[in-house]
């Protein structure tokens, strides 16, 4: 009997939950993005100067109208931008800017953009459990920029993204995976107690 590695087991649940999450109808998602809009005042009860969101690759859900929510509540924009293949900068998103091909699917602010530090960062993911685990893609971006701004005494709020289906029974955790202490779904805003 062979037994799977955190990162194949991870690979696994990650291949199930985006298989599930495709299967969604498009306008299952379109309804359930525009949801997440409707209930900006859950991950938004102080005003963020800067929330950064990401610009929706493949199935994924599509936080573009609750970005346009937390701007109407004040906050600047930003999303994120890949500068090579382990780094990423967030990056101010304006009306009327142009946005380029950032690689893996995604756009981003051209270089000309302002870098901003975020104070609330939606966080794309491919599967989280009960416990606020997440599963990103396997590129480690977000595990690395957020490390990077902790390292520089900056710790922005952390809302994950994603569908009710992308939940799993247990995300196997790493020394440095970054929990996410609250996750929005269609279903609304769940909060996690952190690990004791």
């Amino acid at each position: 009997m062979t037994t799977l590695t955190k990162s194949d087991m991870k690979k696994k649940l990650r291949l199930d939950a985006l298989a599930r999450r495709d299967a969604l109808s498009a306008d299952y998602r379109l309804e359930a993005a525009l949801s997440l809009a409707d209930r900006v005042e859950e991950i938004s009860s102080a005003k963020y100067g800067v929330a950064a969101g990401f610009w929706p690759i493949r199935s994924e859900m599509d936080v573009r109208p609750l970005m346009g929510a937390l701007r109407d509540r004040g906050a600047r924009l930003a999303i994120p931008a890949i500068l090579d293949a382990r780094t990423i900068v967030f990056r101010e998103l304006v009306r009327g800017a142009e946005l380029v091909n950032m690689g893996f699917g995604t756009m981003g602010p051209n270089a000309e953009a302002q870098v901003l530090l975020p104070d609330l960062i939606l966080v794309p993911l491919a599967a989280f459990d009960a416990r606020g685990h997440r599963i990103g893609y396997g590129g480690g971006f977000y595990d690395r920029v957020l490390a990077r701004m902790a390292a520089h005494g900056h710790t922005p709020k952390l809302v994950g993204i994603a569908f009710d289906c992308q939940e799993v029974d247990e995300v196997p955790h790493e020394p440095h995976d970054v929990v996410i202490p609250e996750i929005m779904t269609e279903s609304g805003l769940r909060r996690f107690a952190p690990d004791l």
